[in-house]
């Protein structure tokens, strides 16, 4: 294997790898959305062992602040279970330096009605 071969191989790995990183970070506010899915859901059913948070935080689209149209709001969606009931949480939180202020939450019962 030539030099040359071996550092574009090497060049090559090593994109892939960053790819994967970059996809794999998760958004800003991801933590304090976990945290606030599980009291979501513990606020509305009470506390209950069958309570489960998928640890995967979704981003959706930004919702612009009815009350000043400069701001933004990062959504993130965020997935729970009790027992057979799936539910989708969306948070809406303004980050404000490092500070993520909860703004605003949904929860919606994933079923067929």
């Amino acid at each position: 294997m030539t030099e040359h071969y071996r550092s574009a191989l090497l060049a090559l790995l090593l994109g892939i790898g960053w790819l994967g990183t970059a996809q794999a970070s998760s958004p800003r506010c991801a933590s304090a959305a976990l945290e606030q899915a599980q009291r979501l859901l513990v606020f509305h059913f009470g506390e209950d062992d069958r309570i489960a948070i998928d640890p995967e935080v979704v981003e959706k689209a930004p919702l612009r602040n009815p009350a000043n149209k400069d701001q933004t709001f990062q959504v993130l969606e965020v997935w729970g279970t009790i027992y057979k009931g799936q539910y989708r949480m969306r948070l809406i939180y303004y980050t404000l330096g490092q500070e993520c202020v909860l703004m605003g939450q949904e929860i919606l019962e994933y079923s067929r009605v």
